[in-house]
């Protein structure tokens, strides 16, 4: 026997009902966005390899991207992140758009890491921008969105916390305490470790990089005062901001969060699982320079990503994702008989006619069998057309999950089955 060739390690296969979450998933996404005036947009999978060096930070380039050469010889890579993308293409028609621009996308991207919980090689990203605006007020829009997101699938402040930063201040905090003359975005990436490595590891990479003891305890000082934000104009803003919003209750102050990518500028925020089993729901931040960066005008921005990969995980670990069966089928038109082809088709059709999602059983098996394949998935009404019904010009219909029968003329058919998906809805 030939053995199965296995799914490239990493992806995922989107059976009926993986597709109907991730549909499910989108419905919601896309609803909360334009609620807040978004419009959507997409860009390539393909990239020139350019457009991510030197912005997107060395770890994502050099480690994560999915990077190859055409057949021109020119290095493209598959994206491994939006944003870039998106100051690309603002840029090159920045005198057409009508400012501020909210956009928003759903779709695939790729990064070359190791597969396990909470992390994969390919998966689908929300990403919500605004640009135009230097208001901190942005700031707190965005990250207000991706929190109404998190409570239209149900999920609380008490499941999920935001936690939020300034880039702009912790480079103040760290010239306070002495730290001006490392680069920042080396203490940046040694911050953004903090939580992923050991406290001996974590002091070891603080040496490398230049920072004596006596510094490195400055700094863990520095990143666990929880008041710290109050000395910072921004983040007294951005808090403002979302309370006026409503949202106030899902943000806290954290100065350890200070996101990975080198292109952040101000206010950076993340959500985790209160429990922090898992890697950051999302994450986002302002990004005013990375417009001018890739050959544009110079153009303040902030904005987030979100992965469905996690979000999934949280979602159904707090039992919040619906009996999603992938199959929108309303009714099964059965077929009694070969020759009864032609009749369960017209009557397909008819139904079709009404907007009603309708298949047909395509073989003359058992009726049993065909009964027993709707009721497996999920299909409400089953329609029956055999020779007692043709004689009397009338069409059996059957409730799967009661049981009921009912006779219908052909005339009543699309009436009939409209009272009972009604019924069904209602119940």
């Amino acid at each position: 026997m030939t053995p199965i060739i296995k799914a490239v390690r990493g992806t995922r296969d989107f059976y009926p009902r993986q597709m109907a979450f991730r549909n499910w998933l989108y419905g919601h996404i896309r609803a909360i966005s334009e609620k807040y005036g978004y419009q959507e947009w997409e860009a390539p999978i393909l990239e020139t390899l350019d457009l991510y060096a030197a912005k997107s930070g060395e770890e994502l380039v050099q480690e994560q991207a999915f990077v190859f050469e055409d057949r021109g010889g020119a290095l493209v890579a598959l994206r491994p992140e939006l944003t870039p993308s998106l100051a690309r293409m603002v840029a090159q028609r920045a005198q057409q758009l009508p400012r501020p621009i909210r956009w928003w996308s759903f779709g695939p991207f790729w990064r070359y890491e190791r597969p396990q919980k909470g992390r994969v090689r390919e998966f689908f990203q929300w990403n919500l921008d605004l640009l135009g605006s230097q208001s901190v007020s942005a700031d707190a829009e965005v990250a207000s969105v991706s929190a109404e997101l998190l409570m239209a699938l149900g999920l609380t402040p008490e499941q999920v916390v935001f936690r939020v930063n300034s880039r702009s201040f912790m480079e103040y905090c760290l010239a306070e305490i002495g730290l001006s003359d490392i680069a920042s975005g080396a203490v940046f990436g040694l911050i953004d470790r903090i939580d992923k490595l050991s406290e001996e590891k974590w002091a070891a990479n603080g040496a490398a990089i230049g920072l004596a003891d006596k510094q490195l305890v400055m700094l863990r000082e520095l990143l666990l005062d929880r008041e710290r934000w109050r000395q910072s104009e921004d983040l007294c803003t951005f808090f403002k901001a979302v309370e006026a919003l409503g949202m106030r209750k899902w943000f806290e102050f954290d100065a350890r969060v200070v996101r990975g990518l080198d292109y952040y500028t101000g206010v950076v925020f993340e959500a985790r699982d209160r429990d922090a089993k898992y890697r950051a729901i999302l994450g986002g931040g302002r990004y005013d320079k990375l417009v001018a960066d890739v050959g544009g005008e110079s153009i303040p921005a902030t904005g987030f990503a979100m992965g469905d990969v996690v979000v999934g995980l949280v979602s159904e670990e707090a039992g919040l994702i619906p009996d999603l069966s992938g199959c929108n089928t309303q009714i099964l038109v059965t077929l009694f008989a070969e020759e009864f082809t032609e009749q369960s088709m017209l009557l397909a059709r008819d139904l079709r006619a009404a907007n009603l999602a309708v298949e047909v059983f395509p073989d003359a098996v058992k009726l049993q069998k065909q009964l027993r394949y709707a009721d497996r998935q999920g299909i409400p009404l089953a329609v029956v057309l055999g020779p007692d019904e043709l004689d009397s010009d009338e069409v059996s219909v059957k409730h799967l999950q009661s049981g009921a029968q009912h006779r219908v003329s052909r005339a009543g058919l699309v009436a009939g089955v409209l009272s009972l998906l009604d019924g069904e809805s209602s119940s």
